[in-house]
């Protein structure tokens, strides 16, 4: 009997941490989305993807990718220069409208003639 006891007793200990330990991380979990959900950095994570959707629908905006530019801006820049390419079979790259033939030719107009890149 005293056996019996001393388990219900380890037993309603258990449940009563258990308890208070998943309120505990649910908690933090809602933290931490409204943190991220109000944080500056995902806001302007929003901006830019904003951004990067408009110039993938036109294929007239003009993509400058610059000498000091860090290397994952460089990827998803080009990235979006040659789907836009795929696409629309034309892009604007660094002020200078590239465009793609039927043959997957990448050229681009130099005083009316085709200079092949």
């Amino acid at each position: 009997m005293i056996i019996l006891l001393i388990f219900f007793i380890l037993g309603i200990f258990i449940l009563f941490f258990k308890n208070k330990n998943s309120k505990i991380t649910r908690n933090i979990k809602l933290y931490n989305f409204k943190k991220k959900l109000l944080s500056k950095e995902t806001n302007i994570e929003k901006i830019f993807l904003r951004e990067e959707e408009k110039s993938l629908l036109n294929p007239n905006i003009n993509i400058n990718i610059g000498i000091y530019e860090k290397e994952e801006n460089i990827i998803r820049k080009s990235n979006i220069h040659r789907s836009r390419l795929s696409k629309f079979m034309k892009s604007k790259l660094n002020g200078e409208m590239i465009f793609m033939d039927e043959k997957q030719n990448i050229f681009k107009y130099v005083d009316g003639k085709k200079k092949f890149l």
